[in-house]
């Protein structure tokens, strides 16, 4: 092989085979700092195990005409630039599928995302002697580091942008500037979440809406009323030692902050956020399709392209073939209930500690502590929770990671889509078991005086408040999304932050003193370049997944349990104005550039986005049905109360609710081992509790039946309504904008027609 007629730096190794791609060196080549890719290696011995493996890698990748420069710097650095003929078989292969409105590297024809992607397959899916790829190599530490450059003028571009810093936090995204340096599936992420952000600002002023209107009726409520006012109501104790009897009036604060939340705007609320929820999905596909269509992605194949860069990687490459195992299948499903069933035990966990703080409570000392045991018990539980949330995501993901493994997915998007249903479904339960403990099992499952349900025959279940338990579930929502949209941002930001500047603190090696007479070396000019970009911290191959995850499970809390907690889609709004720039951010500043991935639509997370839609409705309607008063007060109101007789129209319809919504019970019934004092016994022969049971059985009264009744026929009403809505939502807005259909309609006739034209002109010659 002959060298060209110009000369190469000493330090780069060129093996391109010249006489097959003559046109590789040109006058036009790229300018000598341009490299597809870094590798990062330690100074092994020399003739080492780890040394021969990086040299028969560096070979693997130098018989397939890649170019190669090496710097030494404490490490080892190998900047990696592809040969020319690659990008022209991808583009041969797959035609021009880079779009419009991208513009392409002026050197190579494809845009500098598509040239990164592919490079980065390639190194990959190369092979050593060994049979050891690029991620083995790592395994064994014999590489460090694989990554593509950041370019400071396309970094200080964005800043310039107002998008990448904290003050511009209500300026326009550059999604184009984001595409062309990110790629199609970063810049589709980014887009869903300005769009998400968009609309949540409407879904935030009716959830404040409803928020303001229970404040305007705060204490003014029939049923606040009466149990303020209840101060010869003698409520039985919560706890088996040391509790005494309590009135009712003693919890008159307690009954108006839960009529502040739990009021017939609660009904309102739910309708429309279940409305909100299909509008806001069925919009974004009309958005995500315009996107789309203007990148000229609409019949981009993910498969298509993989094959390909397999066939560029190695022309002898088979295609993996589908496989299904039923065998396997099983076992994988079984290992999900076994996760499934770990996480319910938990929430179980957290259940048992709600009970046995609250006993603890009720003995305290403080006389704060020992007369709101009830509200401190929930709120430790809530922290608590949230403890377990952080823990147990690290888990879910380490198990989901593995459970994919056995599967052996047959390509990368096929292992993204399985890992994105697992882990979902793991944090989903993770993040709403014990919500959906407190919503719809809270105080249903404790028995009664007399008779009541215990932990291993010592701890008995908790009640619910006589106002009902809908403040439990507004406490416990409020931290926790509190607690993960400020100390789980803070942390997601300031831990990165922190290892930046601590890997740029590391000392440099002294440079050596120069002897007199000696000239200066010249500093390499890609070594400042590639030592800023090492510096970074490390991409993590799911790193958007990490993004995508956090906005669905927010997206999660604002719509299923919104009728208990109004103030969540404002929440949700706050945090996404801020998450956004810190996403830009940890992207520009503090993390290696990611590999650009192509992509025309979110994946998989749509599906899961709808799936969350409909159990916002089942979940917003079990809410109002169970967790909520405002069944109960409906029938008293209809069938029991004053206004069901034609002659009490001057006086409020929930008039004797409190009375009617308590049941008696007889101190001499209760079990021997309360020990109440014998004086407590004969003065206090009656006392109360919230529940719908005769006094002289203790069975359930006929009233309990109507309102069962009654919250059945609730929940199938509005289910079968909110549904109706969503479908009727979704025929009225089309997935896909007339516009674009006409598009897509115009360039099939367009290319139709020009087919023919040539079909013509060669017939006629």
């Amino acid at each position: 092989m002959t060298l060209p007629w110009f000369s190469l730096p000493q330090d780069e190794i060129l093996l391109t085979h010249l006489g097959e791609f003559p046109d590789d060196l040109d006058p036009s080549a790229p300018d000598e700092q341009e490299w597809d890719f870094v590798l990062v290696s330690d100074i092994h011995q020399t003739g080492s195990g780890k040394e021969i493996k990086r040299k028969k890698f560096l070979d693997e990748l130098s018989k397939k005409g890649f170019t190669i420069k090496k710097i030494e710097e404490r490490k080892l650095f190998y900047g990696v630039r592809a040969p020319k003929w690659i990008f022209r078989k991808y583009k041969w292969l797959l035609g021009n599928t880079d779009g419009r409105s991208q513009s392409p590297n002026a050197h190579n024809d494809v845009p500098v995302t598509t040239r990164i992607r592919i490079v980065n397959f390639i190194l990959q899916n190369t092979a050593t002697s060994d049979l050891e790829k690029l991620h083995d190599l790592m395994k064994k530490n014999v590489f460090e580091a694989a990554f593509p450059l950041h370019k400071e003028e396309e970094k200080n571009l964005f800043l310039k942008q107002k998008w990448a810093q904290w003050r511009y936090i209500f300026c326009k995204q550059p999604i184009e500037k984001i595409r062309g340096y990110f790629g199609e599936k970063v810049a589709l992420y980014f887009a869903w979440l300005g769009w998400y952000t968009n609309l949540l600002g409407i879904a935030a002023l009716v959830g404040v809406l409803a928020f303001v209107i229970g404040i305007t009726v705060f204490g003014s409520n029939q049923v606040s009323k009466e149990i303020c006012e209840a101060s010869t109501t003698i409520m039985c104790p919560l706890c088996d030692q040391k509790c005494p009897f309590w009135q009712l009036s003693d919890t008159c604060t307690y009954a108006k902050v839960t009529h502040m939340i739990d009021n017939e705007g609660t009904v309102f609320l739910a309708m429309i956020m279940a409305i909100w929820a299909t509008v806001f999905l069925e919009l974004w596909k009309r958005q995500r399709a315009t996107v789309v269509n203007t990148w000229d992605l609409y019949r981009w194949d993910d498969d298509e392209e993989e094959l390909a860069m397999e066939l560029i990687n190695n022309p002898l490459h088979e295609p993996q073939r589908y496989q299904h195992s039923y065998f396997r299948s099983t076992i994988i499903l079984l290992l999900v209930l076994v996760m499934i069933a770990v996480l319910i035990g938990i929430a179980h966990a957290l259940v048992i500690y709600r009970v046995m703080a609250k006993a603890l409570f009720t003995q305290s000392t403080f006389e704060f502590i020992r007369e709101q045991a009830d509200t401190v018990a929930v709120m430790t539980g809530a922290v608590l929770h949230y403890i377990t949330i952080v823990i147990m995501t690290k888990v879910n993901r380490r198990v989901a990671l593995y459970l994919c493994d056995l599967e052996k997915p047959r390509t990368f998007s096929q292992r993204e889509n399985n890992f994105t249903v697992k882990i979902f479904t793991f944090q989903f339960f993770t993040n709403f078991s014990s919500l959906i403990y407190i919503a719809f099992f809270l105080g249903r499952i404790n028995g009664h005086p007399g008779n009541y349900v215990r932990i291993a025959g010592k701890w008995r279940l908790e009640e619910c408040h006589p106002s009902g338990c809908i403040t439990d579930l507004f406490i416990q929502m409020a931290i926790i999304m509190t607690l993960k949209q400020t100390i789980s941002n803070f942390v997601e930001y300031l831990v990165p932050w922190l290892t930046y500047k601590l890997r740029k603190r590391q000392k440099l090696p002294k440079k050596r003193n120069r002897v007199l007479g000696e000239e200066e070396e010249a500093e390499d000019p890609c070594k400042k370049l590639w030592l800023s970009n090492y510096e970074l911290n490390e991409v993590n191959v799911f790193s958007l997944f990490d993004e995508f995850l956090e906005m669905v499970i927010q997206y999660s809390f604002t719509t299923i349990f919104v009728a208990a907690f109004p103030l969540a889609p404002l929440l949700a709004f706050i945090n996404n104005l801020f998450e956004i720039r810190l996403d830009a951010i940890k992207m520009i500043q503090l993390y290696r550039r990611i590999v650009p991935r192509k992509a025309k639509d979110i994946g998989i997370w749509l599906q899961v986005l709808e799936a969350i839609g409909i159990l916002a409705v089942i979940g917003n309607g079990l809410v109002i049905a169970i967790t909520s008063d405002f069944i109960p007060m409906q029938v008293y109101k209809y069938t029991y109360g004053p206004c069901s007789m034609e002659n009490s129209t001057n006086i409020d319809c929930l008039t004797g609710y409190v009375n009617y919504s308590l049941s008696i019970f007889r101190t001499q019934d209760y079990e021997p081992h309360m020990k109440l004092p014998d004086l407590i016994r004969h003065e206090i022969s009656e006392c109360r509790y919230r529940d719908y049971r005769n006094t002289d059985d203790y069975s359930y009264t006929v009233q309990f039946w109507h309102v069962f009744a009654a919250r059945l026929a609730f929940l199938i009403l509005f289910e079968h309504v909110a549904l109706c809505v969503k479908l009727v939502a979704a025929w009225y807005v089309p997935d896909v904008p007339q516009s674009v259909k006409n598009d897509i309609l115009d360039e099939k006739h367009k290319n139709l027609q020009k087919e023919l034209s040539i079909m013509e002109y060669s017939t006629d010659v």
